[in-house]
């Protein structure tokens, strides 16, 4: 592909500079400002070291991971925003891990079948019993399980799901849908609505009572192969709720595509002539008749603390008003295979980089003068289980989330070198991802709606609970398309997505010598250019009439923030 080079006002980042220096934007961005490709693989090295053992929540490696972040912080000359003037926000979090050696079955009439557990059937639960226990429940296949009033979408009409097991196909109604199907449009296309997601399909079973919910594997429908299903190995985390809140489905898990037609197949069902009447708004309920299912596996239940860790700069002149950044920095931490070699899911771009761009962004706003409002940085906890320490922060908030402007959130970024293009991640939500196409047009370069919309990006990472309380956002992850590279293309930029996916939540995601940061360092710039223009200001930015985010904006936030 013919190269392109940058117009001379922009952000040159085709060189082999260690440091991407920032050019004046428009007369009010900061001049100092710099991005390290250098620093930020330095911050991805460490963090994906030994010492730090995968960084999952509650373990050893916490204990080393949260006093390196406040040391950072400290050393970057940012101020606590934690609770009690402190670094840190307590996220208390259950953490279950449910063995492999149980019985699991679904049984039909008189014929049993088997189902391995992390082989053809993936079982955990969030309740925090020693047993996962279900005996003889029936079982409902209940389609892409959405309820959604406003699309004119119900699959459940009305069946009762108390005391049932619940079977979900993954993805929503339109991810299959052929051209001129009744269905084809009323969920976005191939972009996945929240209906589409696992966390939704769980959510819903619990409301109605469901003693399990099981969601059918198909990789492209989920967007991520089986072995990332398992990888977790049966251990879930959840924040412990208070008595008076609603309880998760006590079992939640998925089924193998090829076991999961199989049993089907035995309730005398077809599962692909089922796939397809799923996709009609007639679509009812459809029970696995004489067909029961049980398990009964050993659960141990550990109670622990974990810590989002917190800072700020202070506003000048609108100190309760706020622009939060944010990342994550827990991983899937270290466990033993089946060979007894101990593994380590190092995290080293998901969100290793993320964490990295966080510190950059806070040193080029300490480099410049003080932002008319008060600049927040978040490295939260449980993330890779369920947004747990993000989600926690939104229910139990440090700064007044009706006074919120925007949370901007990074997640895996890109190491395969400088690319002419950028992707948006949910495009069309709101005013912040204008604001990020125009930073990227200052770069020469072009943004684009992400590649792959029935990923479900957008409801995939830590900026979704602020999203769900009506705060803006924008998110950036790298993994939405192909980068057209400046060296080599799509094609270079799609061999890169495939190496990086083949490492997702795996224990080659680690740090290399070899990685080109400043593809990732151009995103960043991005980020908080449009972090800068916010925190710089008294503007709003606002949803767009059509995010099902808008309304609750409307009702949360004063008339001034509309």
């Amino acid at each position: 592909m013919t190269q392109k080079t940058f117009p001379r006002r922009s952000l040159f980042l085709a060189t082999a500079l260690t440091a991407v220096l920032l050019a004046p934007v428009a007369g009010h961005a900061d001049p100092t400002a710099e991005i390290s490709p250098s620093r930020m693989s330095e911050t991805m090295k460490i963090l994906a070291s030994d010492r730090f053992e995968g960084r999952a929540p509650g373990t050893e490696g916490e204990k080393v991971t949260v006093p390196w972040l406040i040391a950072q912080y400290k050393a970057l000359g940012l101020e606590p925003a934690g609770e009690n003037g402190g670094w840190t926000q307590t996220v208390p979090m259950i953490r279950t891990r449910t063995a492999a050696n149980g019985s699991i079955s679904a049984r039909t009439g008189g014929r049993t079948l088997p189902l391995i557990q992390l082989q053809d059937i993936y079982l955990a639960t969030l309740l925090p019993e020693d047993r996962l226990q279900v005996k003889n429940a029936p079982m409902v296949f209940v389609g892409y399980g959405v309820h959604a009033p406003e699309r004119h979408w119900d699959d459940f009409k009305g069946v009762d799901l108390k005391g049932k097991v619940a079977v979900f196909l993954v993805n929503d109604p339109d991810f299959d849908a052929a051209p001129g199907e009744p269905v084809a449009g009323r969920f976005g296309g191939k972009t996945m609505t929240y209906y589409g997601r696992w966390t939704y399909k769980y959510e819903e079973a619990a409301r109605r009572g469901a003693v399990a919910a099981l969601i059918i594997h198909e990789t492209a429908a989920a967007s991520y192969p089986w072995s990332t299903v398992v990888a977790p190995g049966g251990e879930a985390y959840d924040v412990e709720h208070a008595a008076t809140e609603s309880r998760p489905v006590p079992v939640q898990g998925w089924l193998e595509g090829k076991a999961a037609a199989a049993l089907f197949q035995q309730a005398g069902l077809d599962l692909d002539t089922l796939r397809i009447k799923a996709r009609s708004e007639s679509f009812r309920p459809v029970t696995l008749k004489h067909t029961t299912f049980s398990a009964d596996l050993p659960v141990t239940v550990d109670r622990l603390e974990s810590q989002n860790v917190l800072a700020k700069i202070t506003g000048a002149k609108y100190p309760d008003e706020t622009v939060m950044f944010g990342a994550h920095w827990d991983a899937y931490g270290k466990s033993t295979d089946a060979q007894g070699n101990t593994v380590i899911r190092r995290g080293a771009i998901d969100d290793g980089s993320g964490i990295a761009a966080l510190f950059e962004i806070a040193r080029a706003f300490k480099a410049g003068p003080k932002p008319d409002r008060t600049i927040r940085f978040a490295a939260w906890t449980g993330e890779e289980r369920g947004l747990l320490g993000s989600g926690w922060y939104v229910a139990h908030p440090l700064a007044p989330l009706d006074k919120t402007a925007a949370n901007l959130t990074m997640d895996v970024l890109q190491m395969a070198g400088p690319a002419h293009n950028a992707f948006i991640i949910g495009a069309g939500q709101d005013t912040l991802q204008e604001q990020f196409a125009a930073a990227v047009a200052l770069q020469g370069r072009t943004a684009q709606p992400e590649a792959m919309p029935e990923r479900g990006a957008f409801y995939r990472a830590d900026h979704l609970p602020f999203a769900r309380a009506g705060v803006p956002v924008l998110a950036v992850m790298d993994m939405a398309g192909k980068f057209d590279l400046l060296k080599g293309g799509t094609e270079a930029g799609g061999k890169w997505l495939t190496a990086y996916m083949a490492c997702y939540h795996q224990a080659c995601d680690a740090w290399s010598p070899d990685w080109d940061v400043r593809g990732a360092a151009q995103d960043v710039w991005a980020v908080w250019k449009v972090g800068h223009d916010v925190a710089f200001s008294h503007d709003w930015p606002q949803w767009k009439a059509g995010s099902e985010f808008a309304a609750i904006r409307q009702k949360t936030a004063p008339a001034t923030v509309q």
